[in-house]
């Protein structure tokens, strides 16, 4: 019998979907006999092909955030956020493609010009988390069927129905089946897709751990594009703020959105010392007002659970290894069944901790630090190898310019949260939260290469200087 790949809805346990695992050498073997077509298209041609999916995404609307819901355990009403911005992706691709790839032209001396113009890596693999199943990996694969590349895609194992269901809307859109390709599979598909010789290019969205194992696979292939989008360990710092309720609804929103299932969701939790005790307190309040349940649960959850089991249990283990080192529980990581992987919001303060941990702990728990003034607070969120999103909270200009100054981040943010990174704009991070490729408005640059040509009608040539007579 033929290994399978099996998906279950968190929420419930029940199983979801089921399919074969897939070939990666005939997935790819596929798409290199295929892109080539592709890319010879006009681009106007790969334009109006994307646009017919978003319309198929979005005539699948309902579908679609139903399998998302019930295959991530996310509310139903975050699912449909998703999808729009599965379908908002394709206009804001174009419009990047548009104005970070177009073609130009310079003058050059002797009647000659200059041209720019930009071709595509030919076979680019992509691999997806689950966090967003359908929205990150479309962010990479959009622009890269734009440019005139073909994709392999590979879902996470996690939500590979989610996966499938979004290539189906290629498909049906009209992309050639050869030009998008998908890999059903575990973790041995997605090493194997990324070593595989016959891919150009490697666009990655996950942990960090995968992220840095990619990146010494790929240190001996310069030939090869390597775009990886990973974790964060995020910082957000409440300062000279009079609004306080305000406040706390930033925080619980940077920190529990998603059951603290974004690689931009604040995991620290930095404030002023006369802001501690007011603020915390509005914390713990408002987060134990937020419903966790079932994805089509009324009313609607605040949060549903995380991805599964395993991941529960390492937040538990994670959250307990916070007290043995010396945290004070705020509000405890309950498990409402052991069974299933529900989780409610977690605070702990790692102020008077000694060797903080530096781990994304990729749920919901806050780790809170007592800062004494503005400079110890910007050394603490910067007290990390990631490097993705940090947010201020303040009513002082003046701070928000010493913040965004002093911060070591991709997405910096002043009163408003970690999360929700606009589209429209580069998304990504350095140290280890990604490679400086960012993705979102910025694809545009990872998946084409710029070619650079000095042309002339007819051809003129002389030597001036450093000839013997004849």
């Amino acid at each position: 019998m033929a290994e399978e790949l099996l998906s279950h809805e968190p929420a419930t346990g029940a199983l979801l979907w089921r399919s074969p695992v897939g070939d990666v050498d005939e997935e790819v073997a596929a798409a290199r006999a295929g892109w080539a077509g592709w890319a010879a298209r006009p681009v106007a041609f790969r334009i109006e092909t994307l646009r017919r999916f978003a319309n198929t995404v979005r005539a699948r609307a309902d579908a679609f955030a139903d399998l998302i819901a019930r295959e991530t355990g996310k509310p139903l009403w975050e699912a449909k956020t998703e999808i729009d911005s599965v379908v908002a992706k394709v206009d804001i691709s174009v419009s990047a493609y548009a104005e970070r790839t177009a073609q130009r032209r310079l003058d050059s001396p002797m009647g000659a010009r200059t041209s720019v113009r930009h071709k595509p890596h030919g076979v680019l693999a992509v691999l997806g988390p689950y966090n967003f199943p359908a929205h990150l990996p479309n962010g990479h694969t959009v622009p890269a069927l734009l440019a005139g590349n073909a994709v392999v895609f590979k879902p996470s194992e996690k939500t590979p129905a989610t996966g499938a269901f979004l290539v189906e809307c290629y498909h049906a859109a009209g992309v050639p089946a050869e030009c998008m390709r998908l890999v059903i599979g575990g973790p041995a598909a997605g090493k194997a897709l990324a070593e595989h010789p016959g891919i150009d290019g490697l666009l990655f969205t996950g942990s960090a751990r995968t992220g840095l194992a990619l990146n010494r696979a790929f240190a001996n292939k310069p030939e090869k594009i390597l775009a990886l989008e990973m974790g964060g360990n995020n910082p957000i710092v409440v300062w000279d703020t009079p609004d306080v309720d305000t406040a706390a609804t930033i925080v619980v929103q940077s920190a529990f959105t998603s059951a603290g299932q974004r690689c931009t969701a604040a995991r620290r939790l930095i404030v002023q010392d006369a802001l501690y005790d007011p603020l915390v307190a509005a914390i713990d309040k408002l987060a134990g007002r937020l419903i966790v349940g079932a994805p089509h649960d009324d009313p609607q959850p605040f949060m549903g659970p995380v991805i599964d089991n395993p991941a529960a249990d390492g937040l538990q283990d994670g959250f307990v290894g916070l007290l043995t080192r010396g945290g004070r529980v705020i509000r405890h990581l309950v498990r409402s069944d052991p069974d299933l992987p529900f989780l409610s919001p977690a605070m702990i303060d790692v102020t008077d901790m000694p060797d903080r941990p530096d781990a994304e702990l990729f749920g919901p728990i806050l780790q809170v630090f007592r800062a004494h003034d503005f400079d110890e607070a910007i050394e603490e969120a910067n007290a990390t190898r990631y490097g993705l999103a940090a947010s201020l909270i303040s009513q002082t200009p003046a701070l928000y310019d010493r913040f965004w100054a002093g911060i070591r981040a991709g997405v910096v943010n002043w009163n408003r949260p970690t999360n929700g990174a606009p589209s429209n704009a580069p998304f990504g991070g350095v140290g280890w939260s990604g490679n400086h490729r960012p993705s979102a408005y910025y694809a545009a640059d990872y998946c084409a290469y710029p070619v650079v040509s000095s042309e002339a009608e007819a051809a003129r040539a002389a030597i001036g200087i450093g000839l013997r007579d004849p």
